[in-house]
């Protein structure tokens, strides 16, 4: 098949790069137009642009696909299929229609839970046991479509989301695979998603970085682990800003203050509203993130309040 490509980050590359090493044509890959990053403010390719262009493969960048000219570019390119993989833009209806066998979409959980921008994040901080990558038709809705074709991951113990999202796109890679073949043999059964089960994945916001010590350890860990890696927990270290970039709930009960720092001999146990939450790894202001053994080699913070 002939194939366009839709795709911005790093989620979406290792989709691409299946595509680009099966017997399909990558006719041309559409992705969000660079964008400034890092102190220099300057413009930077996406990881998904990067590799097209290694691959020789044309990027088109515009910033809706809407204007007439994107328009009749995409008809021009004759495809039959569009494979979309977090690029960033809701696809109108008349883009939609171009390709001869539609849009499909790769999306990062098992629908119809977790529809929306932050799915992987969200499944974690809720706690939930498994989640999975889902491919489906693409439709106005957002991640409403029919579902094609499921993977289902069970998310570990002490999981982060930086560390399933790197388990996910490859799962997602694979899912595709799969699905192209059973296209290609007209073997797909379209499910339609049962929305009384529809659960949002709302787009993460820096508000949600500090962690209230009020709340259960075993929400503050899921917290954690599920802003790891961006915009990652926080609280205050004497009036400085400290990144909890790993954390565990332990199951022992305290009288102190929550937010109270009960032991700093090995780890950095911190009272809660139930329980106590150990960090166990952090970053200080100006320093790189570190094991908190190393931290406290050179700091006493037993006794001192957090928040």
């Amino acid at each position: 098949m002939k194939i366009i490509f839709a795709g911005t980050p790093e989620f979406a590359v290792p989709a691409l790069q299946m595509l680009l090493d099966s017997k399909h044509e990558v006719v041309a890959v559409y992705t969000q137009p660079d964008r400034p990053a890092g102190r220099g403010r300057k413009l930077q390719l996406g990881p998904v642009k990067s590799l097209a262009l290694s691959a020789g493969v044309p990027v088109f960048q515009p910033e809706n696909l809407k204007a007439e000219a994107d328009i009749e570019q995409l008809i021009a390119l004759d495809a039959d299929l569009m494979v979309v993989v977090a690029y960033g833009l809701i696809l109108s209806q008349r883009v939609l229609d171009i390709p001869k066998k539609g849009c499909i979409n790769i999306h990062g959980s098992l629908l119809p839970r977790w529809r929306g921008a932050a799915p992987i994040n969200r499944a974690i901080m809720a706690g939930d046991k498994e989640t999975g990558v889902t491919i489906m038709t693409v439709v106005k809705q957002l991640d409403a479509g029919d579902m094609l074709y499921k993977t289902v991951c069970t998310i570990g113990a002490q999981e982060t989301a930086s560390e399933l999202h790197d388990r996910m796109m490859v799962m997602g890679a694979e899912g595709l695979r799969e699905t192209l073949v059973l296209l290609e043999e007209n073997k797909l059964s379209p499910q339609v998603q049962d929305e009384s089960l529809v659960t949002y994945a709302h787009k993460l916001g820096k508000s949600e970085s500090e962690l209230d010590w009020t709340r259960p350890a075993s929400e503050l860990a899921l917290q954690v682990r599920g802003l790891n890696a961006w915009p990652v927990a926080q609280t205050k270290l004497d009036n400085k800003v400290m990144r909890v970039w790993r954390a565990e709930a332990l199951n022992i009960e305290t009288l102190l203050t929550p937010g109270m720092i009960l032991d700093d001999s090995k780890h950095i146990d911190v009272a809660t509203g139930a329980g106590v939450l150990r960090l166990l790894e952090i970053q200080m202001p100006g320093k790189k993130r570190m094991p908190v053994d190393a931290f406290l080699h050179a700091h006493k913070v037993a006794g001192l309040q957090l928040g």
